[in-house]
């Protein structure tokens, strides 16, 4: 198991991000994603069994790091924790549920989408945040003017990236992997297509933009 959040971000270029609805998904969809060689996925809190396909998945699959996403407050932190999860993915930010994730010594992915909350949680000692939503937020070009005032930050941009612009994403210096869920759209269940899709992502390259 990685301690930090950012070793587990650096393990694949894209983490997939899924929102599943029955428990009965979890071989076959985490089977593809293994297949296709991505080592990390974030599973949404937005559904009533997500709590149990983290901790069942979180046993069947030890060589994926299996994250919870959708993390809204500390209930939410504890409990995907309890569950098996080895990360947590918030949206946005309170300094107390910042604050809890470092007292639990969690790895957690905070949401960020403004120089405030980037300010914020640099004073609480976090270097790796979720751009999010990242199109909505100002895309590209306000992430990369977050560079010039903080160099030493990365980023896992969510929302809105897709197939074809991750390697754009991916380019950038401040930039560890993308977040999507193209890879396990909810119209798939095609074992061999979503294996397909993962391999692509797992394959995505980073060629660095000045």
């Amino acid at each position: 198991m990685h301690s930090s959040i950012k070793s587990i971000l650096s393990l694949s270029p894209v983490m997939p991000v899924l929102t599943i609805n029955k428990v009965e998904k979890v071989d076959y969809l985490f089977e593809a994603l293994i297949k296709g060689n991505l080592k990390t996925v974030e599973i949404t809190l937005r559904t009533d069994c997500a709590l149990k396909v983290i901790e069942i998945a979180s046993k069947k699959f030890p060589s994926l790091e299996i994250g919870a996403g959708t993390i809204l407050n500390e209930t939410d932190l504890q409990a995907v924790k309890d569950a098996g999860a080895s990360f947590a993915v918030s949206p946005g930010i309170t300094t107390t549920l910042a604050k809890k994730a470092i007292e639990i010594d969690f790895p957690f992915l905070p949401g960020v989408s403004n120089s405030s909350d980037i300010m914020q949680l640099l004073d609480l000692g976090y270097k790796s945040f979720k751009f999010f939503p990242a199109q909505a937020a100002g895309g590209l070009n306000y992430l990369k003017s977050l560079r010039g005032p903080f160099p030493n930050v990365m980023f896992c941009p969510t929302g809105g990236i897709n197939e074809e612009n991750a390697i754009q994403w991916l380019n950038q210096k401040n930039v560890i992997c993308v977040g999507g869920s193209w890879i396990v759209p909810s119209e798939i269940n095609d074992y061999e297509e979503i294996a397909k899709r993962a391999l692509s992502a797992s394959q995505l390259v980073k060629h660095f933009s000045n």
